[in-house]
Order: structure tokens, then sequence, then C-alpha cells
């Protein structure tokens, strides 16, 4: 029984001395954090999309204290948690235009030639490395992989007849989809923006037209008749300075192909 009781008490002192060792630890070795820190933590949507460059909401919300990020750095909250870690760190928010994620590509499967029938894994990443890039005629559009779709966190992208399709309400503007596509087709935009170019293939006239019914084809009518020059041709392809454009809606009309949307 002696032995016994000795063995205990050796025990409970042992962990007595531990307990009191990691204390001291704690407290000796504890690094000190900006309080600031936790409260714009706590003001960031945490959903830890690491659409603002920084490794979670966590990250970015060190980088903001550390001066490192802007106080509306995160595009999914957007200007209203950028007013409210403004108000954290005692500063102003400069304010933030909202964006949405979109999609240049209208070659869904009526509009769009195919070479081939495609059969095989539903990834872009694995698609665009097969024979001519894919079975679509166009090599720069849609492949309706669905790497996107796998990537957002927010269920607001998917294939719908054979391209992407973004439902502009439940995007976040995170730019998952973004870097997951090989091809580069979708861009972030303007939430408010009146026109888009649905389209981005740089191949001549001629070319387009024999793989999609619904690809630009350069011809330069909408920047000719912009009445705010807020279109013009590069490459072949037309593009939209969303700073200039008045939303009258005269591209839209002239564009004989309709990829003005």
């Amino acid at each position: 029984m002696t032995g016994v009781l000795t063995a205990a008490l050796c025990t409970a002192c042992v962990g007595i001395f531990v307990g009191l060792f990691l204390g001291a630890a704690g407290i000796i070795f504890k690094v000190k954090t900006d309080e600031r820190e936790e409260k714009v933590l706590a003001a960031l949507p945490g959903n830890n999309c690491g659409g603002c460059g920084y490794p979670g909401c966590s990250g970015l919300a060190a980088a903001i204290v550390k001066g490192e990020a802007p106080v509306n750095g995160c595009p999914v909250g957007g200007s209203e948690v950028g007013d409210k870690i403004a108000k954290i760190m005692g500063t102003e928010s400069a304010g933030s235009v909202k964006q949405v994620a979109f999609v240049a590509c209208m070659g869904d499967c009526e509009k769009a030639q195919e070479n081939y029938e495609y059969v095989g894994p539903k990834d872009c990443r694995v698609v665009d490395f097969v024979p001519a890039g894919g079975p679509k005629a166009c090599r720069e559009g849609c492949l309706g992989g669905g790497t996107c779709v796998s990537v957002c966190p927010f269920d607001a992208i998917h294939v719908i007849n054979g391209i992407a399709v973004v439902d502009k309400d439940a995007c976040k503007a995170c730019g998952k989809c973004v870097a997951a596509c090989p091809r580069k087709l979708i861009s972030l935009v303007p939430y408010d923006a009146p026109h888009h170019v649905a389209c981005s293939s740089h191949a001549k006239g001629p070319e387009v037209m024999k793989a999609c019914s619904a690809g630009c084809i350069g011809c330069g009518l909408c920047a000719r008749n912009c009445p705010a020059a807020a279109v013009a041709v590069t490459d072949n392809l037309a593009r939209i300075d969303y700073d200039k454009c008045t939303g009258c809606g005269v591209c839209t009309e002239k564009c004989p192909k309709k990829v003005i949307i």
C-alpha cells in the first residue's frame, strides 16, 4: 500500500511541476498580438477562400493590421466589410467597386462546332491537353469541363449547355474560378457594368465563323459607332473600357454576331 501511495504522490508532483513549467513557459514565450487583429478577423466573412491573396481570413487580418493589405482587401465582404475594418483601424475606407466573375464565351453546344466527340474526365485542365486542345473547333472557347465549378466555394458557377455560366447574385468575386480556368476565359468585372464582350477568340473573322456562330469577328463596328469611345478592337477582339462605357447600348445594336451582351 505504501508503494502505491508513493507512486501516486510522485505522479502528482510530476504533474504539478509540468503544469507549472508549461504555464510559466506560456507566459514567458507568449507572442503578443495586436488586439485589432482579432477585431478585424471577427469583421471578416470567415469564408477562408483565399481570394484576397492571403492564406485565409486570419492571414488577411494580420496583413491589414501590419499595413500590408488595404482595409477593403476582402473581395467577398466588399465595401460593407471594408468600412467596418476601416473603423477598427481608425482610417477611412477608399471604397471598392463590387465585382463579379464573367465568362467570356457564348460557344455552347448549339453555337460551337466540334471536331470530334470527347469521352474522358470532366476537367478542363485535362481536356485542354487532349488532341487539338479539346473537341471544340475554337481553340480559345470554354471547354465545359467544370473545373471552375469544382473550385467555387459559393456554388456560383455551373456548366450549362456546354459552357460555364456565373450566377451574379451568388458570386462573391473570390477569384478562384479565374485562377482555375486553363484558358483564362474568366475575369472579374464590375457588377454594374452594362455590357460585356462574350468572346475570347483572337482568330480572324473567317476562322472564327467556321468554329462558332457566336464569336467576335473583329469587324470594328462596335468601336466605330461607340459615342463614348469605350470600345476598341485589339488583335481581332473587341474590348470595353468599363470606365468610359455609358451603357448606351450602341455597341450591342451594331454587333453583327451579337457577342456584346
